[in-house]
């Protein structure tokens, strides 16, 4: 199978690639607000990159369900 049929397989594959570097910058924007040093900002950013992330994954899920179910 090439790329082009593997990425017409998933028509939505660009929203994600949009959404990982903007979440990305959004916790290091987030973290930079609350801490002044770098490590303290890394961390803060990873932790809301992860809540993020996992939040998203968890409304993806609620809807893929609804969408089965009804």
């Amino acid at each position: 199978m090439d790329n082009l049929a593997l990425l017409a397989m998933f028509p939505g594959w660009h929203l994600v690639v949009y959404a990982l570097p903007l979440i990305t910058v959004v916790s290091l924007v987030y973290g930079a607000t609350r801490h002044e040093s770098w490590p303290a900002i890394l961390k803060h950013a990873w932790d809301t990159f992860v809540w993020i992330v996992g939040f998203m994954g968890v409304v993806f899920v609620v809807i893929l369900l609804a969408g089965l179910w009804g």
